[in-house]
């Protein structure tokens, strides 16, 4: 595969800015490993081969394990995600999948049994931006990096 083209060459002061709002965003408060899930679940949902590639390969040397990962499409059928985790997943699909509905105010209320006001806003922005990233990468014909050696 090739892509389209390589829009950090093409449009390198936009991009630095969208890296910049991205630090900022990954050093709000969250939880990294939250963080790891959500940028995941939504890549998956987007279908952003580039991202799912970085941010599997991220989590795990962060420590998150193989078998949460494998998991993570099927997380509301598996006990191995925390009842936090569990919120900051349906928020992200919720706020990944906008079309003409907002999220419903009972997910809202899930939501915000896990996360005060501050961190519902922290959690969004890290939704908002990995689809972000999802779009640009897609649009673009972004490709993951080749197979690791065995």
């Amino acid at each position: 595969m090739q892509p389209r083209l390589n829009y950090w060459d093409a449009a390198p002061t936009l991009v630095q800015h969208f890296l910049t709002l991205n630090s900022a965003i990954e050093g709000a408060g969250l939880e990294a490993s939250l963080i790891h899930l959500v940028k995941l679940r939504a890549s998956q949902i987007n279908g952003c081969a580039y991202c799912i590639d970085m941010h599997s390969k991220e989590a795990r040397k962060d420590g998150e394990t193989q078998q949460r990962l494998d998991l993570l499409p099927a997380w509301k059928d598996s006990f191995l995600y925390t009842p936090r985790e569990r919120a900051a997943l349906a928020w992200a699909e919720a706020v990944t999948l906008l079309g003409r509905d907002a999220p419903e105010d009972a997910l809202y209320a899930a939501t915000r049994q896990q996360f005060d006001e501050e961190e519902i806003v922290k959690l969004t922005a890290v939704v908002t931006m990995i689809n972000t990233w999802n779009r640009i990468s897609i649009a673009f014909g972004a490709v993951h990096a080749p197979a690791e050696a065995a």
